[in-house]
């Protein structure tokens, strides 16, 4: 006899039914529904968020080893140590391009300190932005020279924690949105024929 559709169905155990709550103490599970008794957890929307201890510090605080902070505003610098210059094969002065067409650093975009572990030698022309007293010492000791470069990269000045203009400040000055201060608009205004008059 060929199987039909209808004949199909699933394993055994594979579906189970709903659990019924609250449906009389015969079924088990009646009166409080599974809940216990009265507390916050017994409350429909009750319940805590997760790494909740109940008021007391939780321990992602508690750990000695959660502390410190990432500083976003910090100069990515690439460090150098003379030994490894000494490796490099090159005529001519050793520049932050050289290095980062050696690998030596990712790119000739951060700023250059050259660190004095290692040994010199030979006589080293070095450029880079930025010296150790020792890695100094020992170029000019073998003979070498070194450039200070000037820094042109993004991290010479801090990145601005704000976007705020500073006619905002003179808004703030002028009481804008405070009670018996004028409105935006009409600060704009004042601020705009005065720049008129200045300007005459």
């Amino acid at each position: 006899m060929p199987m039909k559709i209808d004949d199909l169905r699933p394993d055994e155990g594979a579906r189970t039914s709903k659990r019924r709550l609250g449906r009389g103490h015969g079924s088990g599970r009646g009166k409080t529904a599974g809940r216990g008794t009265k507390g916050q957890n017994a409350r429909s929307g009750g319940g805590v968020r997760p790494g909740f201890e109940g008021g007391q510090l939780p321990i992602q605080q508690r750990m000695p080893y959660k502390r410190g902070f990432t500083n976003v505003w910090a100069t990515p610098w690439e460090t150098v140590n003379v030994g490894r210059l000494t490796e490099l094969e090159v005529d001519g002065p050793i520049t932050p391009e050289v290095l980062a067409e050696a690998g030596l650093i990712r790119s000739d975009r951060f700023p250059v300190k050259i660190l004095g572990n290692g040994e010199v030698t030979g006589a080293l022309h070095v450029k880079a932005q930025a010296f150790s007293k020792s890695a100094r010492e020992m170029i000019e000791q073998a003979g070498g020279t070194v450039e200070v470069l000037e820094r042109t990269d993004k991290w010479t000045q801090a990145r601005p924690r704000t976007r705020r203009l500073p006619i905002n400040r003179e808004l703030k000055q002028m009481r804008v949105g405070k009670v018996g201060g004028p409105s935006r608009r009409e600060a704009l205004a004042q601020l705009a024929e005065r720049e008129g008059k200045k300007e005459a």
